[in-house]
């Protein structure tokens, strides 16, 4: 039925559909779903301890037999500079005092941690059918015992130079994460934002440019997206902000009440909540001092000192701190489940597509 198969056969799905993983607002629950509705869940891992992973994909395998991704970052270990912590913290401080919290008092805790030997040896003993990376890939050394095991590698790129050095170091399927797309920006070969390009734009270059299957991301919520982006040379799709207003995501409900409430000029890319770029829906704290600063440390440092100020807002009610991660197509969004708009999402397309089918 699709234009396009090659990603259905490499990863044995019916549905040419990724959930994207998206650390703290997705878990075990909607990769079941997803996988049992004939695409591919996603199992975040990236704010998850070793003992909650192995908790995870036991939940996981109970419930389905069908293939599912289990995603990770990359980053490298940040440093540790006092003095860009000072300087953070001073820009931080008003709020501080505003709710009346010791700036003292912070527990050091970056939220995020790179993939690893452990991590490594998770998949190893676990052998999920697929393992997507965020901001590259590992260590040659780490690459080789997963790409050993038999996993298929997913990794996102934000150009075509990314694209073929991902290819060229044995990545299975590229992710096209285009301008558009919500949460952190997978950049790795660059740092500048300025250059970022849309998704129009990227798919088909990239497609043009390398040889494995093209995964499109960024901007899709609906059929015509999938339909776009088979037209553009992709053979599938991830979505992830759509699936942030499915009841199995981990949104608590001020992130929920923004996305439905989005509009399409609402969200912005920021480094503020972690160091790196990532697209959030525009709040309080965006507008005053970033969305983005020069000031915050390494990644995912910032989020370190913004924690305090987070939890204090949003027990008033407040999402004036809180990352609202979200794409820029959150206003075709809307509230189901996420079996159910995994089929609904293939449906559309393969509607529109029917001329082209």
């Amino acid at each position: 039925m699709w234009p396009d198969c090659r990603l259905l056969d490499l990863l044995k799905i019916k549905l040419p559909i990724v959930q994207a993983p998206m650390a703290g607002a997705s878990g075990s629950a909607m990769a079941i779903a997803t996988s049992n509705a004939g695409g591919l869940g996603s199992l975040p891992c990236a704010m998850l301890n070793i003992e909650a992973m192995y908790s995870e994909i036991g939940i996981i395998r109970q419930q389905t037999n069908k293939p599912v991704n289990v995603n990770f970052f990359v980053h490298q270990e940040p440093s540790q500079d006092l003095k860009k912590q000072k300087s953070w913290m001073a820009s931080l401080s008003k709020y501080y005092s505003e709710f009346e919290l010791n700036q003292f008092e912070q527990k050091s805790s970056n939220g995020r941690a790179p993939f690893s030997n452990d991590t490594c040896e998770f998949i190893e003993d676990t052998k999920p059918e697929v393992v997507s990376f965020h901001f590259g890939l590992p260590k040659k050394e780490l690459m080789d015992r997963v790409k050993a095991i038999g996993c298929i590698v997913m990794s996102s790129a934000t150009t075509v130079d990314e694209a073929r050095w991902l290819e060229a170091r044995g990545c299975d399927v590229i992710i096209a994460q285009g301008y558009e797309a919500g949460g952190h920006r997978a950049m790795f070969l660059s740092n500048d934002i300025n250059t970022q390009i849309g998704s129009m734009a990227l798919i088909p270059q990239i497609s043009d440019a390398v040889t494995v299957p093209v995964i499109a991301a960024g901007g899709i919520a609906d059929g015509r997206g999938v339909a776009a982006a088979f037209s553009l040379g992709a053979s599938g799709v991830q979505v992830g902000t759509p699936y942030l207003l499915t009841k199995e995501a981990l949104v608590n409900d001020l992130h929920r009440k923004a996305l439905k409430n989005s509009k399409s000029d609402d969200t912005a890319l920021t480094n503020i909540f972690t160091g790196r770029p990532a697209r959030g829906i525009m709040n309080r704290v965006m507008a005053e001092i970033g969305p983005i600063s020069s000031k915050t440390p390494d990644f995912p440092l910032s989020g370190t000192a913004l924690t305090p100020l987070k939890i204090a807002a949003e027990e008033k009610g407040l999402s004036d701190f809180s990352s609202l991660w979200s794409g820029q197509a959150a206003s075709l969004a809307y509230e189901t489940s996420s079996a159910d708009f995994t089929k609904d999402l293939a449906r559309d397309a393969l509607k529109r597509m029917g001329s082209l089918v």
